[in-house]
């Protein structure tokens, strides 16, 4: 094994077990600091961040003209997207959360058959879906099911989880029909950048300043989610992709929901039982079917975010 090779192993390790710990630090971030505070200034900060990574390694930022379409990739991906997913995370445990999120590939291949160049659903893809629903019907009913205000914030909490996973498969869809002719770092700088900008317009709307408190803990979280979270795991990302197989590579998705839901537990005492541990099987073998048996007729383009 390469040198490279063996960089490239230790960023997908990085990627497993960073992006396997967001879900915790946003649930501790929101201890003290309103939704779109928070997604804004980890977006705005991981973007200036990854600006000073690209002005020290000589990238050229894209101009003007890209902007747009980074604008509305930075809104489908990261304003809907992630954001959604923080606000989320206020009425459903953050392991929880991570299971539920990992069921992108679901409304990715329902995105492609709505679009006319788009692949059909296969039927092996489709049993691979309804396996996927079951495992999340499965998670999520008992909470749901008890009625009252605690089981409508539970139901609210995952539709709005919906809402993030159908946000990003339509970025995702964007990305792949309108590939930026830009470096990916670079470009995703931008993205960051005008996402940070989108998400703190929304919490000056939605007057959050008075309510923000920052303690020690949630700093701690905030700074590693823009660290950490963004910066240094997409970087490694990155890294992955041009030195391991995209299927290689594409398996952090099925590492994440694991470590997400043992630290929820463990750390934040969140529920851990074998309905949970067989309902989260049933959604990952769902997404490891479509998965296989969906293959996009379009290449990935490389300004793609990974993970919320």
């Amino acid at each position: 094994m390469t040198r490279e090779q063996q960089l490239a192993w230790a960023a997908w390790v990085t990627i497993c077990l960073v992006w396997g710990t967001t879900y915790l630090a946003i649930r501790v971030a929101l201890e003290t600091v309103p939704v779109f505070l928070l997604a804004g200034l980890r977006w705005l900060a991981a973007g200036a961040v990854l600006a000073c990574i690209a002005a020290a390694t000589g990238r050229r930022l894209p101009g003007p003209r890209m902007w747009g379409s980074l604008a509305l990739l930075g809104f489908l991906m990261n304003v809907v997207g992630n954001g959604f997913v923080v606000w989320a995370e206020q009425y459903v445990a953050s392991g929880l959360t991570a299971v539920v999120v990992a069921s992108v590939p679901f409304w990715s291949v329902g995105v492609e058959a709505w679009l006319s160049d788009g692949e059909r659903i296969r039927p092996a893809a489709l049993a691979g879906l309804l396996l996927g629903f079951l495992g999340i019907v499965v998670l999520v009913w008992p909470e749901v099911s008890v009625g009252g205000r605690e089981g409508r914030v539970v139901f609210f909490g995952v539709a709005g989880l919906q809402v993030a996973c159908l946000g990003w498969a339509i970025g995702t869809s964007y990305a792949k029909r309108h590939p930026v002719s830009a470096d990916a770092l670079s470009a995703s700088t931008i993205q960051m950048l005008f996402s940070g900008i989108m998400l703190l317009g929304l919490a000056t709307a939605a007057g959050e300043w008075p309510h923000l408190h920052v303690t020690p803990r949630t700093l701690a979280a905030i700074t590693y989610l823009v660290l950490a979270g963004s910066a240094l795991a997409y970087t490694a990302y990155l890294y992955a992709l041009a030195h391991l197989p995209v299927s290689t590579v594409s398996l952090y998705a099925y590492v994440n929901p694991l470590i997400a839901v043992a630290l929820g537990a463990l750390l934040l005492g969140e529920p851990l039982s074998t309905r949970i541990v067989l309902a989260s099987a049933l959604v990952l073998v769902g997404i490891a079917v479509v998965r296989g048996v969906q293959s996009p007729r379009v290449p990935p383009a490389p300004t793609r975010l990974a993970r919320p």
